[in-house]
């Protein structure tokens, strides 16, 4: 089976048309089956408590809603990155953050990601279901009972592994947890989205089985903004699509031993 690899572009974009477009070429150079960005309505989703705070952005001091609206992209833009997409053969979708955003993503795509910070909003979960035709889910920092409930309804295509925090320690990732998602839920695909440093977390997962493979991708790490640190730069995705390419090969059909090819010559040089 060929792993789908995903590569996050989520935030990393800073609001910029330009970033965003180069870490759609980074994507395609790699290989990557898919990008994804991230959508919200920011008067929606940042709570009331928070929207007046002052935060210092690149772009100098303002409010912190200002901000989050600085950093999402309009109906042109996406319009434009859809098709920019195209151009380069990679597919585009992106996690919704609330029913605005369903909505607005339903314009482009029929694929969409619950992200975990909201698989427990069931109505989110429920809207989403009815408006795509391919829905992901996340389930980081959740509970089994609330993963379940999620589930059941949602009825998602794929369920990603995950550990929520950025970046996320290696011993709390527990990748034998996708083991027991298999096995719950044998009818669904099951994927990972890796947050740690490094890719072996990622190669791991290839082989326990994950069908799908999503990292955060950015131009320089050291970047601002909050999800660039937990990010794979461009050549460590490179690296990642063509190790896993590797590991699917190399993993073969199993069963009882054949005497390849590549290993006559051997055999007749040694044993005559």
């Amino acid at each position: 089976m060929r792993t789908k690899i995903i590569a996050e572009i989520g935030i990393n974009h800073n609001g910029s048309m330009e970033i965003a477009k180069s870490l759609i070429d980074v994507a395609s150079v790699a290989g990557c089956d898919f990008v994804k960005f991230q959508k919200r309505n920011p008067d929606i989703c940042v709570p009331e408590e928070q929207k007046n705070k002052m935060r210092e952005t690149p772009w100098g001091e303002m409010t912190y809603l200002d901000y989050k609206w600085k950093t999402e992209f309009d109906r042109n833009q996406y319009a434009e990155l859809f098709k920019y997409c195209e151009h380069r053969g990679i597919e585009m979708f992106a996690s919704v953050w609330d029913k605005d955003s369903v909505d607005f993503m339903r314009q482009f795509t029929k694929v969409m990601k619950i992200p975990s910070a909201l698989i427990t909003n069931l109505d989110l979960v429920e809207y989403a279901r009815s408006h795509s035709d391919f829905l992901m889910i996340s389930t980081g920092m959740s509970t089994e009972d609330e993963i379940t409930q999620c589930v059941e309804v949602g009825d998602p295509s794929l369920i990603f592994h995950t550990n929520s925090s950025y970046p996320s320690p290696v011993e709390d990732l527990n990748l034998n947890y996708i083991d027991h998602l298999k096995e719950t839920y044998p009818d669904k695909e099951i994927g990972y989205s890796g947050h740690e440093f490094g890719l072996v977390p990622s190669y791991t997962a290839v082989v326990k089985g994950a069908s799908w493979i999503e990292r955060h991708v950015t131009l320089d790490r050291t970047m601002w903004g909050s999800d660039q640190m937990a990010s794979v730069e461009p050549h460590g995705l490179i690296k990642l699509v063509k190790d896993i390419r590797s590991i699917e090969a190399s993993l073969g059909k199993g069963g009882r031993r054949e005497v390849f090819e590549s290993e006559l010559s051997k055999r007749k040089s040694l044993r005559g």
